[in-house]
This record gives structure tokens, sequence and C-alpha cells, in this order.
């Protein structure tokens, strides 16, 4: 080869010119595409990020009135945590007569558990001529076929009984011989059969009242009971009426109709002698003196010319003696024209009624009476015996 001649490259073909452009346009676009997915990714990342962010997180306010709790609040609030879990719904069902035949019933109320082994005290119009009864525990638990273990023949009290059971919470009682008007105090029920532990509160607006309580075609006159303008609904009989301590004061039993916060409760000290022998020996009795009285007031006492203005007069009707022929006052020297001013060492008229009064001790029991006559205060004992309709 000359030397003066060059050596030439060879040129290069136009197909091999464009594999190599379309080779630097395809890494070009992908580089593209490349960084489009991940900028477009980490967007759609940070905007699903915000959407569930979005909609976990509550948009509170930065001074929420909601937790500054006053002291009342928190008195109520913890009464409820306390006793809540003690208050049942009942569930009643039976069988009724209509002009198409017979169909099922069913009713509704509320029981307080006080005794862990499954005792439930409740109202005697509650369980009154069911079939069937069944409760349902404040966090949703249900119990069938329960057990109607017996009633006060004379208050609006009965005792239901679940078999099997031994750990369920049992209420506090209180003294419902020490309470006032103007008292706060909180109800618990399941009202209108629907509303299930629902908590009212308000005050103790009169004690010591009267009144005749009618539940279908029964007619019952109940008296000492608790009044207050704390909403009991249908539903609510049977709940407990509560001081701000979380104890049982009273068993919410009565509403009058056409009426605004007026509700009465049986005093719980009128159902501790029964509940003593249901605890103690499954048994459901009260126990009785055995004397007709009349309450003294005002009124009373000066149409006696008694030198009271509050106790238990005994006096008979119609030439009949007052004092029931070897009762338990009779036993113990009562006689007609005594006057009867504590019982236990509480005074009737103040702390109740003799029939309230008496209806905390069971049958054997012996209790000290304090008696007028002729003038001169008298301490007797005597031993109560179980009532016998």
């Amino acid at each position: 080869m000359d030397e003066n001649t060059k050596e030439q490259t060879p040129p290069i073909s136009p197909k091999k010119r464009n594999r190599k452009k379309i080779t630097i346009i395809v890494i070009i676009s992908v580089l593209i595409l490349l960084a489009i997915a991940f900028y477009g990714g980490a967007s759609l990342y940070s905007y699903l990020t915000a959407k569930t962010s979005n909609t976990v997180q509550h948009q509170g306010v930065a001074n929420d009135g909601n937790k500054i709790i006053t002291k009342e609040e928190g008195d109520i609030a913890s009464v409820v945590d306390r006793v809540g879990p003690s208050v049942v719904s009942i569930i009643t069902k039976s069988t009724g007569n209509s002009f198409y035949g017979t169909r099922d019933e069913e009713g509704a109320g509320t029981g307080i558990i006080v005794g862990k082994d499954g005792l439930i005290l409740t109202n005697k119009h509650v369980v009154s001529g069911t079939d069937q009864v069944g409760i349902v525990l404040s966090d949703g638990t249900k119990y069938e076929n329960v057990k109607v273990l017996g009633a006060d023949p004379l208050n609006d009290v009965a005792f239901l009984k679940v078999e099997g059971v031994s750990t369920l919470p049992a209420v506090e009682l209180g003294d419902s011989s020490s309470i006032r008007v103007g008292q706060r105090v909180v109800a618990i029920g399941n009202s209108l059969g629907q509303y299930q532990n629902t908590v009212t509160s308000g005050i103790i607006s009169g004690i010591g009242r009267p009144i005749s309580a009618q539940a279908g075609d029964t007619i019952e006159n109940l008296s000492d009971l608790i009044q207050t303008d704390a909403a009991i609904n249908p539903g609510n009989s049977g709940g407990p009426l509560l001081n701000l301590n979380g104890q049982v004061i009273g068993i919410n039993t009565a509403i009058i109709e056409n009426a605004q916060g007026i509700g009465f409760s049986i005093p719980i000290n009128a159902t501790k002698g029964i509940l003593k022998g249901a605890l103690s020996k499954g048994v459901v009795e009260r126990a009785y003196l055995g004397v007709n009285f009349i309450p003294i007031t005002p009124d009373v006492a000066k149409s006696y010319n008694l030198p009271v203005k509050k106790g238990a007069y005994v006096e008979g009707l119609n030439n009949k003696s007052a004092v029931i022929k070897d009762g338990p006052a009779d036993k113990a020297g009562v006689k007609d024209g005594d006057i009867i001013t504590k019982i236990g060492g509480v005074e009737v008229g103040l702390g109740g009624g003799i029939s309230s009064l008496v209806s905390e001790y069971a049958p054997g029991d012996t209790v000290e009476l304090t008696i007028l006559r002729d003038g001169q205060a008298t301490a007797i004992k005597v031993t109560l015996a179980a009532y016998k309709a």
C-alpha cells in the first residue's frame, strides 16, 4: 500500500445507524418512564396516605369542653361504673286470652343483683302472672328460665334466682332511714323495655309518701315510699335508686301518669328482712308484729287527744282488739291504747312506718319496742314471727 494513501474507515450502513438511534431513544424513553413512575408513585402514595389519614384521624378542637368534668358529673359517672354491672334487664313471657284465642305476651322490667350466687331483687308486679322469666346482664349475657323464688305478701317486692352462678356482681345496700329531701340520687333501669341500663338523675322530692299503685287489674296500697324527680319510665320498675356513694336506697316501683318528675321508690330497708332469709335459707318470708295501728299525725293526735304527734297508735275497731291474739306483740305484752314510738331504736314516723321498720327484720329476730303507756315510756322485747296470709 502506498504510504501516501490513508486508511479509510468502512462506511456505516444506514441500517446500523438506525439501530443505534433506536437504542438511544429506547433508553431515554425508559428513563423517562421510570422517572414518571417514581414521582407519580410517590405522589399517589402521598395522596393515598393523606386520604387514609383523613379517615382515621378525628378533627378535634383545641379546647374540648367535654373533657371538663365537674364533681357532680364525676360522682354520677362513678356510680354508673360501679353499679351498672349489677343492674339486669328482665324479660317476661306469658300466655293471654283474647277474642281470637290465646296469644303470647311479653313484658319488661329491671332487677338488682343482691347475691353473687344469682339472687335478684325486683318488683312483684314485674313477674306476677308470668309463665317465663329471663334476664340480660349489662354485658349482654342472657339467662333464661330464671326461677321466681317468692314475693312479699304485703309489698311490691319479689326475688328471682339464677341457678349455676357464683360470681355475679352484687350491689351494696344503703340505709334508707337516713335519707333526706333534696339529696342527689341516680336511677338505672331498662327504660321502655328497650333502652337497657338507662341512667337518670335527680333529687329526693319527699319521703313517707303513700300511694295506690295499679298494675294491670291489681291495685296495691303502698306506704313510706320515696318520691323522686329522677326520670322513671315504664320498664324501670325494679331498678335501683342510688345515693352518690353507689349504695341502693330504694327500688323504683311507680310513676304518676300525666305528671312530670313524680316517681316513687320502695325504701331498701323495707326489703332487708326478707333478703336476709332469701340469702341464708333460700326462702322468702316476711316478719310481722301482729298489731293494727293508726299512724299518728298532728290531726290524729288532736282527734284522739294523744301526747305525741308521731308514732303508731294501737287502736282497735268495732270493739275488736288491735292486738292479734297469740301474735308476737300479744306475747310481748303490747296492749290496746299503747303508742309505739320506736322500733329497734328508730323513731316511728321519721324513720318509716311500722310496716317498713318491721320489714328490716327477719322472722325469729328479737327487736326492742319503745311504747308510751299512761304517759310513761317503756321498752319491751318482741320476737317477730313469719307472716301468714
